[in-house]
């Protein structure tokens, strides 16, 4: 990773630690009496800061070992709770002052601790009420605490930074976090972009609570994970008002010029844990479309206001698609559940958690099948109980993600459009010894290409990972499939479980030894024969794709996957199959089912 700094950042106390024009960034604990009592108190953190980290090794950028990103995540501590505040200025091609507190408990003596980090500029830290001295090593943020941390006690860590949305200058690949949308910003963090917007613990193995408080000009909406707690005019109790705006065309000081625009202050609140990697905000001139879910579970779409009306038909169909899920898997696992419409470029959808982010014209182009969308929104939809409430305890653990996701994204389509969950499964196998050869194996997946961390969402891990659960219901029956389904998600509900643990409750709920089974099916080199298929063959030969029309997307911009990742079609897809290449249709069969409850609509989440 690039070095952002090779200097140790200046004490809490130096200038570099300073707001604009030399005002400290945070009011000091108490006052002294003359400029030379202050920079005696000033020299004396440093000292003390220096003294710290005199016996200590250089500071390094650090990792848990995670196989495909080494230096994701941080050992030495665990993150209980997150409360992430954000001002908005209006304008998404600048920064937003943040101020991220973080609740934590070290898990080991720490002299010195490192937090995700990059994209941002470091103002302060603080660690249980006390400065502590910090310096940015390629993506992580070092930081020595006044005093050393006692294995088992509990951290107190606030972080005064800056949180930018605009990319990296001299980035030669597309580095997500925040994504600028027409009118504002939403979050896209998969795999490792949360730490470019906030500091962080950014490993899905360690989930927490959130907290997000953001201050934005009047008129705009604001959405986040869970529900809404607060919303009041102005910025957050203790918080400084928004700084106005600079008139930079007529070379205008903030001070001098326009006066700051009304704010409002919205905060809300995760009910359950949640990883850094499903994390999101959204900011934008946004409709906020209300309505009942099975249970009464309260549902919320985020849509661009003005299309608001020609959204709806689509929205109306989450109540009845989480029924159909629950129905396979049991009760949906979060407080809330909608859908985020983005008007941005994009190239994929995301199960941001009780919030998936959707490209708007997904919906507004017709240049898909009805019954195709629809599928892909149950995608989205199942990964809040396989991924989100139960995360992965590594990344190579993340075929169980994908593999539930494209399964029941399968399984929708074959019952409410009469498409073929058999032949999309042998057309997918057909291929499989070259997805493997080219992505590696579902659960032991090649590491992504330098410059390209979303580079594991390849199609192995799609199509290739549900084959392993359809050889899984085929071994072990479906009744058995159906209990292990149920049981997973029970069993690990908010918490983070890997490719072990499944393996474990499998054999247990079929009263089968499965180790052998899964060991072929995960990590051979080539696609174990299909039980109960034996006349399925798989070819490294590549399919001739079907033509495209024009305007139809490049593959690279499909929305039916991660970022670089999933293609629209399954590998060997024939064009009746699957919508490549077309630029819409009607679905087949019958239509989703009708909505549960009316739906009401408000312009302030």
């Amino acid at each position: 990773m690039p070095h952002s700094s090779s200097q140790p950042a200046a004490g809490p106390g130096s200038a570099a630690a300073r707001g604009p024009e030399g005002a400290p960034c945070r009011p000091r604990p108490r006052r002294l009496p003359g400029a030379a009592a202050r920079r005696r108190t000033a020299l004396g953190l440093l000292a003390a800061a220096s003294l710290v980290a005199a016996g200590l090794p250089d500071a390094t950028p650090l990792g848990i070992g995670d196989r495909l990103y080494p230096h994701l995540g941080n050992p030495g501590y665990d993150v209980r709770a997150y409360d992430i505040a954000l001002t908005y200025s209006g304008h998404n091609d600048r920064p937003l002052d943040a101020v991220t507190k973080i609740t934590a408990r070290a898990t080991a003596r720490l002299e010195r601790f490192n937090l995700d980090f990059a994209h941002g500029t470091v103002r302060s830290v603080e660690v249980d009420g006390r400065p502590a001295g910090h310096v940015t090593r390629g993506e992580d943020l070092v930081v020595t605490p006044h005093h050393t941390v006692r294995a088992g006690s509990p951290m107190r860590i606030v972080v005064r930074h800056t949180s930018d949305p605009r990319p990296r200058k001299g980035g030669k690949v597309k580095e997500d976090g925040w994504l600028r949308t027409k009118d504002g910003l939403v979050m896209a963090n998969q795999v490792d972009a949360a730490h470019r917007i906030f500091p962080s613990n950014d490993h899905p193995s360690d989930k927490a609570l959130y907290t997000f408080r953001v201050t934005a000009p009047k008129g705009l909406t604001v959405v986040a994970n869970g529900l809404r707690v607060a919303r009041y005019p102005g910025a957050a109790p203790g918080r400084a008002p928004v700084r106005a705006v600079q008139d930079v065309r007529a070379g205008q000081d903030a001070r001098h010029g326009r006066a700051a625009p009304a704010t409002t202050t919205w905060v809300y609140r995760s009910a359950h844990p949640m990883a850094t990697e499903v994390a999101q905000v959204s900011i934008g001139r946004s409709a906020v479309v209300r309505r009942d879910g099975p249970h009464g579970l309260p549902l919320r779409d985020v849509v661009p206001a003005a299309d608001r009306k020609r959204l709806e038909p689509w929205l109306a169909k989450t109540p009845g698609q989480l029924a159909w899920m629950e129905g396979k898997v049991g009760r949906y696992p979060f407080e809330t559940y909608g859908v985020l419409l983005a008007q941005a470029e994009t190239g994929f959808e995301l199960e941001t958690q009780t919030l998936s982010l959707f490209e708007e014209r997904l919906f507004t182009t017709q240049q898909y099948p009805r019954w195709y969308i629809e599928a892909i929104m149950v995608h989205e939809l199942a990964h809040q109980w396989f991924g989100d409430s139960v995360s992965p305890r590594t990344w190579a653990d993340a075929w169980l993600n994908e593999s539930h996701a494209t399964w029941y994204e399968e399984l929708y389509a074959h019952e409410h459009a009469k498409m073929s969950m058999d032949e999309r499964t042998r057309r997918a196998y057909s291929v499989s010894d070259r997805m493997r050869a080219e992505g590696g194996p579902p659960g032991a997946p090649k590491a992504p290409t330098p410059g390209n961390k979303t580079g594991i969402f390849r199609p192995v891990m799609y199509d290739g990972s549900a084959l392993v659960l359809y050889a899984l219901r085929a071994k072990i029956g479906h009744a058995a499939f159906d209990r292990l389904e149920r049981a997973w998600v029970a069993r690990h509900r908010d918490g983070v479980a890997g490719t072990a643990d499944f393996v474990a409750l499998a054999s247990r709920t079929s009263g089968q030894d499965l180790s052998g089974f899964f060991r072929s099916w995960l990590y051979d080199a080539k696609t174990p024969p299909m039980p109960g298929h034996p006349d399925w063959k798989s070819h490294y030969r590549t399919p001739q794709p079907p033509a495209r029309k024009p305007g139809a997307r490049k593959p690279s911009a499909q929305p039916a996957g991660k970022p670089n990742g999933k293609p629209v079609t399954d590998p060997a897809a024939k064009p009746a199959a699957k919508p490549a290449g077309t630029t819409g249709g009607k679905p087949a069969g019958k239509p989703g089912a009708k909505p549960v409850g009316k739906p009401a609509s408000e312009s302030a989440g």
